[in-house]
């Protein structure tokens, strides 16, 4: 029987426990909020306008990627090992958040010259520059910051005040179809507000000083953090541009449908977000000090995760054509053969994200984590241009389905190679 005395050391466990909780009211708040304001928006703006607005965000959601780099994981791991050494701390901070100050700037020259050379994207060029105010709060918010100096109740508090305010905001301006266009700007001025007040409880409370990088110390975290963008590039081109790539062949009222049904899937999959966000830090730790007490601790993380995930998988696929008639409305119908299809997405994913994130980018094995990463982009992207002109969002949701399960399938095969073994407690190899 599972006991949490036994899961971590007992000086550990109050702050990962008081994290794990951060992270859960932290998720909720990312998507509870935002799943109140889903049924309103859906049925005022309709399947196009809202179609119109995922196609935009997916848009941004490239630079997100780009802004990141590599830093959600590499940047936390770094502060999680130097937590006590203020100046080190320090450097970091300083090094990353130069770095993704200049790649805005860069993404914002590149979205400048996208949409006003094609005609698709400038007939609702206000759409996407709202929209990019996404990618500017989302470089002012460290997260990777908090997680890696595991006080993640800072930035709890200021996310559930930003999106208490942008649910009210969103009942309030958002009456008619016209008012697609605010959508994305309510949601940038929260999460920019939340970014600044971060910055300031960073300065203030938390004293971190932000000193001029030095270019090796810049070098060395884009190093740090290559091979978690090149994977993070590769997850986009099968989870960000499944929206963007169907909005290249379909109608925006297509792309809707899509959306709505994958919303629903990643409302459920922020549900497990928590539980990764709060132990890779602690993993990171437990690497460093007894390879065998990490793996001992994935192992019972892999039991509990994936079971949780495969129960929620399964309460999706069975009431799929309740939950999109109680969400969506009459008008999403054509929602439920692709919810259907992705339903056990939740599942796989968690299963990759304990195989991957958490064993593969923890025990050194970043390149090969890459490596099936791109692998699989590529098979999502060649499924993608094959079914969807043909399929439109039920192609769609198949690529994405094929290229997770392949992520999944490949990272068990290369762990169970290198001598991991999950199913029967035993050193690692």
């Amino acid at each position: 029987m599972f006991n949490i005395k036994n899961f971590v050391n007992t000086k550990d466990k109050k702050r990962l426990v008081g994290n794990f909780f951060s992270l859960s009211f932290l998720q909720i708040a990312n998507y509870i909020f935002p799943l109140i304001t889903l049924p309103y928006l859906v049925r005022v703006l309709g399947p196009s306008k809202y179609g119109l607005v995922a196609f935009a965000q997916a848009f941004v959601g490239y630079f997100q990627v780009l802004t990141n780099y590599g830093f959600g994981l590499s940047a936390t791991k770094e502060i999680s090992i130097h937590r006590d050494n203020e100046e080190k701390v320090s450097e970091v901070f300083s090094s990353v958040i130069a770095i993704q100050l200049f790649l805005a700037v860069l993404s914002f020259i590149i979205m400048l010259a996208i949409v006003f050379i094609f005609k698709k994207f400038s007939k609702d060029w206000l759409l996407y520059f709202f929209s990019f105010g996404l990618v500017i709060g989302n470089v002012l918010f460290p997260v990777w910051f908090f997680q890696g100096i595991e006080k993640m109740r800072y930035i709890t508090i200021l996310n559930v005040i930003s999106k208490f305010i942008f649910t009210a905001a969103i009942f309030i301006f958002i009456r008619v179809k016209a008012d697609y266009l605010y959508v994305p700007l309510i949601s940038a001025i929260g999460v920019i507000l939340s970014g600044i007040f971060g910055f300031w409880i960073i300065f203030k409370s938390i004293k971190v000083k932000f000193k001029l990088p030095k270019f090796i110390n810049i070098k060395y975290q884009l190093k740090e953090g290559w091979h978690i963008f090149i994977s993070t590039v590769a997850i986009s081109l099968y989870t960000i541009s499944n929206t963007f790539i169907l909005g290249l062949f379909a109608s925006s009222e297509i792309v809707g449908y899509y959306a709505a049904a994958e919303k629903i899937m990643k409302a459920i999959q922020g549900l497990l977000g928590p539980v990764s966000q709060s132990v890779y830090p602690h993993i990171s730790k437990l690497v460093s000090e007894s390879k065998d007490r990490a793996m001992s601790f994935i192992r019972k993380l892999l039991y509990i995760i994936g079971g949780f995930s495969f129960l929620l998988s399964l309460i999706i696929f069975i009431f799929a054509p309740l939950i999109v008639h109680i969400i969506f409305g009459g008008k999403y119908l054509h929602s439920i053969i692709i919810l259907r299809i992705i339903a056990f997405l939740p599942f796989i994913i968690a299963l990759s994200n304990v195989f991957g994130i958490q064993t593969m980018l923890n025990f050194g094995y970043k390149k090969a984590f890459s490596n099936i990463l791109i692998i699989a982009s590529i098979i999502n992207i060649t499924l993608s241009f094959i079914l969807v002109p043909m399929f439109y969002g039920i192609g769609t949701s198949v690529a994405v389905l094929i290229s997770e399960i392949f992520v999944t399938l490949s990272m068990f095969i290369y762990l169970n190679i290198k001598g991991f073994n999950f199913i029967k407690v035993g050193e690692h190899v």
